[in-house]
């Protein structure tokens, strides 16, 4: 018994062009720079996984110790100045959670490798000074040696996040950077990815692009579509291409 006609599907099925999608020239290409990144990253040496789990395991170890002690000299000393109850305890969290937010934002500008705002700098700086201050505060009352004392948990907190920002911008170095003796290749633009794609595709039927057609279509200069042109062509077959004919105009 055969389906009524309103049941048989039309056309493609939806793994059919599921199928087409990603065999199509430009997720080919993707696919192709994604592998070709891969394979340019540096090896990883043995026990750099270990290495980089021990420094964070130390670096938040120092920290949490070193939050937990000034925070509690910043109870006190608040309180000492009229900031009782609850709001005693509180006022810390506003000094040390300053630090904590702009080291965030710091600290996911050193990942990517950007310089972080303004801001972020002046509030950590800040917040720094003012639980340096709470802690040297505290420990006055206990003579010189005992500010002194009292001071080394905030050194302590700064010094540790520092080396968790340096190990942090080591990590997004080795990321971008391919190995000893290798020369990264340039960032395409958007019209130049687009203008790749269109070209592998006319090649692969047999009917490249001219550099006149590409420079119409995708509006790059003709240098670099004379490159862009260049270095497809040479990939197709593997030798030199030959010059481009004159388009008429």
């Amino acid at each position: 018994m055969k389906r009524p006609r309103w049941l048989r599907r039309e056309g493609p099925s939806v793994l059919q062009l599921h199928r087409a999608r990603d065999i199509s020239v430009v997720r080919a290409e993707e696919r192709r720079k994604r592998a070709e990144a891969r394979a340019a990253r540096p090896p990883r040496l043995p026990g750099d996984g270990l290495v980089r789990l021990a420094t964070v395991l130390a670096v938040v170890a120092v920290a949490g110790v070193a939050a937990y002690v000034s925070y509690w000299h910043a109870v006190d000393v608040v309180t000492r100045h009229g900031e009782t109850s609850v709001r005693g305890h509180l006022y810390p969290v506003a000094i040390d959670g300053i630090i904590v937010a702009a080291s965030m934002v710091v600290l996911d500008a050193a990942r990517h490798l950007e310089d972080a705002p303004k801001l972020a700098w002046g509030l950590l700086g800040t917040g720094i000074l003012v639980t340096l201050a709470a802690n040297v505060t505290y420990g006055v009352a206990f003579g010189l040696s005992g500010a002194l004392w009292a001071a080394w948990p905030a050194v302590a907190f700064v010094g540790a996040y520092e080396l968790l920002m340096m190990l942090v911008r080591a990590s997004a170095r080795r990321a971008q950077t391919g190995p000893p003796g290798t020369v990264s290749s340039p960032v395409l633009s958007a019209a130049e990815t687009s203008a790749e794609a269109s070209l592998r595709a006319t090649v692969a039927a047999g009917n490249p692009w001219s550099v006149n057609q590409l420079v119409t279509q995708f509006r790059l200069t003709r240098a670099e579509t004379t490159k862009l042109r260049a270095r497809v062509l040479a990939g197709s077959n593997g030798h030199a291409p030959e010059p481009d004919p004159p388009d008429n105009l």
